[in-house]
């Protein structure tokens, strides 16, 4: 993926595809595009991507059958990165989540998640700056459940009951359902040296692995164990261990003492959205999926469907979201540029959509398109 970009800047523009994604999703992505263009040609860098824009989502589930069609997937395979805006993932039915498609398909293994303070947002914590790496491809979230009811539910309990007297499952086999955890060597050995070498590349001082190895000690303690092991080739940065329990205490109660933190899928996930708390919710909160065959951006909020085309809904996690992509892709400048320019529209707080507003009905309240008029504004 770094050698892809490094010769697209080379050869002066950056292959990125846009997933429009469904609900909010396509204004969201029109003002992210508008935004990550406009940074690019205030740093001189007009032109610098070329688009390509592919669909996904509900929307496209009607025409194709499938939410992520093989096209898209195909041209997430073969750009330098893609933004992708939000796509509705339906709860307990329905199709599994796009989001676990395109990280397993492509094996997008780390979840980054910077969860920083900006001025002007509404919050009770002030100077965050905490960035969640989550470990994307295994763990419960590998998807290797067993239903309820089912031959091969009754099955694998029967199993388990016979070769473990001492962990024996004791609800019926008719009334269980079961999900696997698989936890490897490998895959938490490259998640924690990704976090390590962000760390690094990004002056961080301290990488905290979290886990329950106190309970799970064949998995959790395998994660806990290699993270250790891990920390040690890496002298220059700092080095702790924590259980996952104590670590939600302590981010709400001196989230100022942590840097990065490292954690396998599950809990990845939900301190991942603890943390956007921290600074003010999941609006401003940006993220990326990142592998060796793609790289991913998206913000880490839903679809909003109930407010689709009411140009109502607020763009600035995918538009940092699009920050995070231009560090990714080599354009430095233009990401600060970018950032910058949120920060100031954020701290201003005249051209933001409602749910940045003192109160949720102020009548000077803009939309997700102004709000983008007023951060390509800042950028001159």
């Amino acid at each position: 993926m770094a050698n892809r970009s490094t010769q697209r800047l080379t050869a002066g523009t950056h292959k990125v595809t846009l997933i429009r994604g469904d609900g909010t999703g396509p204004e969201l992505a029109l003002a992210a595009q508008r935004c990550v263009d406009a940074a690019l040609a205030a740093t001189g860098g007009a032109g610098r991507i070329e688009w390509i824009i592919r669909e996904a989502g509900l929307d496209v589930m009607e025409t194709a059958g499938t939410p992520m069609p093989e096209e898209t997937v195909e041209s997430v395979r073969r750009s330098d990165a893609t933004l992708k805006a939000p796509i509705t993932t339906p709860i307990g039915t329905g199709f599994r989540s796009v989001n676990v498609l395109l990280r397993q398909t492509l094996d997008l293994y780390a979840c980054l998640r910077p969860c920083k303070s900006y001025k002007g947002v509404r919050s009770k914590y002030q100077n965050i700056d905490l960035v969640i790496v989550r470990e994307n491809t295994e763990d419960l979230y590998a998807g290797v459940e067993f239903e309820k009811g089912s031959p091969a539910t009754a099955e694998l309990i029967g199993f388990i009951n016979k070769i473990a007297a001492d962990r024996k499952i004791k609800t019926g086999k008719d009334t269980t359902g079961i999900s696997i955890k698989p936890i490897s060597v490998e895959n938490t050995t490259r998640i924690v040296k990704f976090a390590f070498e962000y760390a690094r590349a990004n002056g961080r001082k301290k990488v905290t692995a979290v886990h329950k190895a106190n309970i799970m000690k064949h998995t959790d303690g395998l994660f806990k164990a290699v993270a250790e092991e891990v920390a040690k080739g890496y002298p220059d940065i700092a080095f702790e261990q924590m259980l996952v329990d104590n670590m939600c205490m302590q981010l709400v109660q001196k989230p100022e003492l942590y840097d990065v933190l490292v954690l396998p899928n599950l809990y990845g996930d939900i301190l991942s959205d603890l943390c956007a708390g921290l600074v003010g919710g999941l609006g401003v909160a940006p993220g990326a999926n990142i592998g060796a065959a793609g790289a991913v951006f998206e913000a880490t909020h839903g679809s909003a469907p109930k407010y689709k085309g009411l140009n109502k809904v607020n763009p600035t996690a995918l538009i940092l979201s699009g920050m995070l992509m231009l560090k990714h892709l080599g354009e430095k400048p233009a990401a600060q540029k970018l950032e910058e320019a949120v920060a100031a529209v954020i701290a201003e707080g005249k051209s933001v959509t409602y749910d940045m507003k003192p109160h949720r009905d102020d009548p000077t309240a803009v939309g997700t398109s102004q709000m983008a008029d007023a951060i390509i504004a800042k950028m001159g």
